[in-house]
């Protein structure tokens, strides 16, 4: 299949003049991956339609949100009516309140919320939320985990766990992130290393439950209960950066899928039904720091925008109807497994590994399983670069990074997957030849 790409081109061009990288996200670059990215024109449902005309199914689901599929009608309507009666007010409204609601009945751990603009905003809350809740500085991060760009967390991966943390990024100061103390993860001992070494100064662990910005990476068994057990111990807090997984891996999250219940949760993407939206979440004592109440300060001029609140509230209401997440994670399971039969076709069952959580996946260009960031860096790159481009040019969009998760919505259907398994054949060869 040859894809036209005159249009896309000329606007890229014409956005490299403007916009930095010609993008507003650097991944969205294909810096990784190599060429231009198409430039999208519309979606519905599982298909996206670029300027060239060129339609493809959609595993990208606007890195995640898009789990009921794009532009639904009921939340298309919704942000309609909301923006019809005004787009903004920077005062209340009801609307956040049953948001809210909605959200803190899904996740038992959590009383009170607070809304911001944006996943990043949202934990770069938390953190100082704990800090202050605490009055302790540490923080503990999982290497390879991402938690949005605030200074605090960007944190070069690689650097042992018991050495303080190292600016991955010009611009952060280093005394910025000396209180960032990185973990291997799913390594519960070198918390707990940690732990003995920092004491009383570690203010809370912040974690992916299912790690989604190095791939998918399921929890090892135990990990998170022994988390729990870590900082009930020391008086530190545990903090569960659901913006990936909340309302995604199960309607409970995946402190839900888990059994494991944090003292603070992070949110975005599904609760605003893909529209900017963050949330902190939490028992009321921990949350009754923030102002006014209490003296942490955080604000925000779009915090809970009404046509925000009302698509988060659309989303979350009708993937409250019966069977919706047993019908991803059947949609899913068939996907995972076309995936592995195509490339068990091509010779390549001993030389990928496929790895699930609900409707989050990955494909992993090395034998595994991969349980962290060093497993996930041994990924072939090249092969990877290679399968990508094919399912692209056979009408597959995908995220164009190894290390990010395939998305599965509810508006996927059989024959999406069937088309996916056909074109995942002739990719999975392409990256045999380099594999070989």
């Amino acid at each position: 299949m040859s894809r036209r790409t005159d249009k896309s081109k000329i606007a890229f061009e014409q956005a490299e003049k403007v916009l930095v990288g010609g993008v507003n996200s650097p991944v969205r670059a294909y810096g990784a991956v190599g060429g231009q990215p198409p430039f999208i024109a519309r979606a519905s449902g599982a298909r996206l339609m670029d300027l060239d005309g060129n339609e493809y199914i959609d595993y990208v689901g606007t890195w995640g949100p898009a789990i009921l599929g794009h532009a639904h009608p009921k939340v298309v309507e919704a942000v309609c009516d909301a923006a019809r009666k005004g787009a903004s007010f920077g005062a209340p409204t009801e609307a956040e309140t049953r948001l809210a609601e909605v959200i803190l009945a899904a996740l038992p751990s959590c009383e009170k919320v607070r809304f911001t603009s944006s996943g990043t905003e949202a934990t770069m809350t938390a953190i100082r939320l704990a800090r202050g809740a605490t009055g302790r500085d540490k923080i503990v991060k999982f290497i390879g985990g991402y938690h949005g760009h605030a200074d605090a967390l960007l944190v070069q991966a690689g650097s042992g766990a018991t050495t303080l943390g190292v600016p991955s990024s010009p611009g952060v100061p280093a005394d910025t992130t000396s209180h960032t103390l990185p973990a291997p993860y799913n390594d519960a001992e070198a918390t707990a290393r940690l732990f003995a070494e920092h004491g009383e100064d570690i203010a809370a662990v912040l974690v992916e439950p299912v790690a989604g910005n190095m791939g998918v990476i399921p929890p090892a068994d135990g990990f998170l209960r022994a988390l729990r057990e870590q900082c009930t111990r020391r008086g530190a807090l545990l903090i569960f950066d659901e913006v990936m997984t909340g309302f995604r891996v199960a309607r409970g999250g995946a402190q839900g899928l888990y059994g494991v219940r944090p003292d603070i949760t992070t949110l975005g993407k599904i609760i605003g039904g893909g529209l900017p939206v963050g949330a902190v979440a939490g028992r009321a004592k921990i949350m009754d720091h923030l102002a006014p109440i209490g003296p942490v300060y955080q604000a925000g001029t779009l915090s809970g925008n009404p046509v925000a609140m009302a698509a988060g509230l659309a989303t979350l209401e009708l993937l409250a109807q019966p069977g919706i997440y047993e019908a991803l994670e059947t949609t899913s399971a068939n996907l995972s497994k076309a995936l592995q039969t195509a490339a068990s076709e091509a010779g390549l069952s001993q030389k990928v590994c496929f790895q699930r959580v609900g409707s989050m996946l990955c494909c992993f260009f090395t034998p595994g399983p991969v349980r962290n960031y060093d497993d996930a860096k041994t990924s072939n790159l090249e092969a990877f670069n290679a399968w990508f481009h094919a399912m692209l040019d056979g009408g597959v969009y995908l995220a164009p990074s190894q290390f990010e998760a395939m998305f599965v919505s509810a508006a996927h259907t059989a024959d999406d997957i069937e088309t996916t398994a056909g074109f995942a054949k002739t990719a999975f060869q392409a990256a045999a030849k380099i594999l070989s």
